[in-house]
């Protein structure tokens, strides 16, 4: 059975229990609709069973597992809308991250791959490269050290200033996204570019030590931020351009609330970003240190990508087994008698 088939022959089924899912508390005083909602979470599991042996490494398997998820979810009267703010800043976040593994390599690769073309660029033909430098970046290409001796309160200012910029190129990429993905993709590779041309310059003026003084302790982080930012717009952008068996309204509701959540978590993460770029990044301390501290915050913000964002395990019922009922509260069982 290939694909398009498997597709149209349960696509029908598919929609009747998200339409069950997403329907509001009439549901619960209706025992025919659990019971009906109840056998398509069950069907869907088989098919997700099939999904994972013929098309392993396609979408259709995450979007099946998600609907399996969310069907035993409703029967067992958990609502999605009450997202814990504890279950999102250890889980649901990290999970949204990682659930997009392709978009999420495109944005980085659209970041970095300017960058370091624009580096080379700029430590060949500075002349010219000069014109991408922002006027605030050459208090750092010109500096013989990064400690910019500010004081507690001006490192406080400094630090609410960074990270709300930071957030603000994050909403940007977020919301440029939903031009078909291409004006997120075109921020990555602006962003690329002018810190490509920053950083060849300033290594071409003999710079590079207070550059790498400032730039390392927030560095990866930061940039692990901006990729993330970039992927949820682009997210929302796939969504219209192949919306696969979804209508495009389906396929954008899903991949907006992903986006979103992708957002919310990465602007809380930039708010640390702009404490130690304020704070610790301004102070001067050695580049080993800085290293040291920019591999600490960005090695665990992917580590956590991996370990807590984790799918979440979905039983899958056997194609031979299609009688395997899964768990359902009271009110299921009563629908039946």
């Amino acid at each position: 059975m290939d694909r398009d088939r498997f597709v149209a022959e349960r696509q029908d089924r598919w929609r009747e229990l998200d339409a069950l899912v997403a329907s509001g508390r009439a549901l619960r005083h209706d025992p025919v609709a659990i019971r009906r909602l109840a056998d398509l979470t069950r069907h869907t599991a088989s098919d997700l069973a099939i999904a994972r042996r013929r098309f392993r490494h396609d979408p259709l398997v995450t979007q099946l597992g998600d609907r399996v998820l969310a069907g035993r979810r409703r029967l067992l009267g958990l609502d999605r809308a009450r997202v814990r703010i504890g279950h999102f800043v250890t889980t649901g976040y990290w999970r949204r991250v990682r659930e997009r593994p392709v978009i999420l390599l495109v944005a980085f690769l659209f970041l970095m791959v300017p960058w370091l073309f624009a580096s080379v660029w700029a430590t060949h033909e500075p002349a010219k490269a000069r014109g991408l430098v922002p006027g605030g970046a050459e208090s750092v290409m010109y500096r013989d050290r990064a400690d910019f001796r500010l004081d507690p309160e001006e490192k406080a200012a400094a630090s609410s200033a960074i990270f709300t910029n930071n957030i603000r190129v994050a909403f940007l990429a977020f919301a440029l996204g939903i031009a078909a993905g291409v004006g997120a993709l075109l921020l990555l590779g602006y962003q690329g570019v002018v810190l490509g041309a920053t950083f060849g310059l300033t290594i071409h003026v003999g710079n590079a030590g207070p550059l790498f003084q400032f730039v390392f302790p927030h560095g990866f982080l930061e940039l692990s931020c901006i990729i993330v930012a970039g992927a949820a717009g682009m997210r929302m952008g796939w969504a219209i351009v192949a919306p696969g068996y979804r209508t495009r309204n389906e396929a954008l509701r899903t991949e907006a609330a992903g986006a979103v959540e992708m957002v919310a978590g990465t602007a809380l993460v930039l708010v640390l970003c702009g404490i130690v770029e304020g704070t610790v990044s301004t102070s001067g301390i050695p580049v080993a240190l800085g290293v040291g501290i920019g591999v600490l915050l960005g090695g665990g913000f992917w580590s956590l990508v991996l370990w807590r964002g984790r799918p979440e395990r979905v039983e899958a019922v056997a194609e031979d087994r299609p009688t395997v009922e899964i768990a359902a509260p009271r009110a299921v069982r009563a629908a039946s008698l």
